[in-house]
C-alpha cells in the first residue's frame, strides 16, 4: 500500500502537520564530529549526547513539466538538557534529510541559557516576526507549564519549573524563535552584580539568593504553601 503522502493525486499545494515528538531522540555522536572545539565552537569534550525534538514537519509541493515535485521542511530543537540549546530548520527531498539538515543548523546555533536551579532567574519576554512568549520563574516542583512548541526548547534546554504564555502568532517557527529569543535576553544575577560593582545580595532578590545559595551546596528548595521559593 503506498504512502499518501507521496500520491500526488491527493497532495495539495502545502501541507502542514505539526507534530512534536512523544520522546526526544538522543544523538549519540562523537564531539570530533559534531561539538568539538575547531569547527563548530568549544561546546564539548570527548562524546556528548543530546536531545532533539521535532517541532514541526511540513510538505511543500511545486508543479512542474512533469508533475509534482515534493519538498520537506523540518523544524528541529537541539539541546543537551543542561543550559545549551539551539534550534535549526532543515530542507530536504525527503524527512529524514530535513530533519539531519535541520540537526545540523542547530548545533550551530547553541547557546547557554542562565539559570538559577531548575527555573530561569526572571521574568522576560521574547518576541520573533508576530511570537509574542512570556516567560515567568516558577517554584520547584512546578513542571513546564507550557505548549508543545515552547516546552521543546524548555525541555531541551534543561529548565523544569517555568510557567508560559504565547501572546502572539500561533505559527510553531514565529513561538519557537520568539522563545529563543526570550531565552537570549535572560540574564544572570552573578553577572549583572558583577558589571555593576555591587555585591550579589543588592541586585537579586532574597528568595533568588536563597535558591542559588542552596543550588550551590546540591540542597533543592521545598515549594511553601504560599507557592514561594522557601
Amino acid at each position: 500500500m503506498s504512502n499518501p503522502i507521496f500520491d500526488p493525486e491527493s497532495a495539495t499545494d502545502t501541507e502542514v502537520s505539526p507534530q512534536i515528538t512523544e520522546q526526544p531522540r538522543v544523538d549519540d555522536t562523537d564531539a570530533d564530529d559534531d561539538d568539538g572545539p575547531g569547527r563548530t565552537g568549544p561546546y564539548g569534550g570527548k562524546s556528548k549526547k543530546f536531545l532533539e525534538r521535532v517541532v514541526a514537519i511540513n510538505r511543500v509541493s511545486k508543479v512542474v513539466k512533469g508533475g509534482r515535485r515534493f519538498r520537506f521542511t523540518a523544524l528541529v530543537v537541539v539541546g543537551d538538557g543542561n543550559g545549551l540549546v539551539g534550534v535549526g530548520y532543515g530542507k530536504a527531498k525527503e524527512v529524514p534529510a530535513a530533519i539531519a539538515k535541520g540537526v545540523e543548523e542547530a548545533k550551530k546555533s547553541f547557546f547557554r541559557v542562565p539559570r538559577v536551579g531548575t527555573t530561569i532567574p526572571h521574568l522576560v519576554k521574547g518576541e520573533a516576526a508576530a511570537g509574542v512568549v512570556l516567560l515567568r520563574p516558577a517554584a520547584p516542583g512546578t513542571g513546564v507549564i507550557a505548549g508543545g512548541p515552547v516546552r521543546a526548547v524548555l525541555e531541551c534546554a534543561g529548565i523544569h519549573d517555568i510557567l508560559s504564555k504565547s501572546m502572539g502568532s500561533q505559527n510553531q517557527i514565529n513561538i519557537v524563535q520568539g522563545t529563543i529569543a526570550a531565552l537570549k535576553a535572560l540574564e544572570d544575577p552573578q553577572a549583572v552584580a558583577a558589571r555593576r560593582g555591587l555585591p550579589l545580595d543588592e541586585v537579586a532578590p532574597a528568595a533568588m539568593l536563597r535558591h542559588i545559595q542552596n543550588s550551590s551546596v546540591g540542597i533543592v528548595p521545598k515549594k511553601t504553601d504560599s507557592g514561594s521559593i522557601g
